[in-house]
């Protein structure tokens, strides 16, 4: 996941990065976490995030909702932090690191 090297020189810490990798992995892609996103009832949001325009906002209360507090409990358990602050930090940095994965304004190719 190089992308994710990409954005490890900005100002995001260890602990975000870590839950961030977790998740994208843990979900099976970022295939996966837009759709959960999408189906979740964030779409405008996770759309914006993936294309080459600019990223909306998302709250941590509406990550817990997208997400799911229990996933959320053991993301955060993983990370070393408490849920709250897991929450926060993806709704920080989760829209970024699907930014920087998705520069051509689409979701890269898998690999088979």
């Amino acid at each position: 996941m190089s992308w994710l090297k990409a954005i490890v020189g900005g100002a995001i810490g260890a602990e975000a990065l870590t839950l961030i990798k977790d998740y994208i992995e843990k979900q099976g892609g970022l295939d996966a976490v837009v759709k959960d996103f999408q189906t979740g009832g964030f779409k405008k949001k996770v759309d914006s995030w993936v294309s080459t325009g600019a990223n909306e906002a998302i709250s941590g209360i509406e990550v817990g909702q997208a997400v799911g507090i229990e996933k959320l409990k053991k993301l955060a358990e993983s990370a070393g932090v408490d849920v709250n602050k897991a929450r926060d930090l993806l709704a920080e940095y989760l829209p970024v690191a699907i930014d920087k994965a998705t520069p051509q304004g689409k979701l890269p190719e898998e690999k088979k």
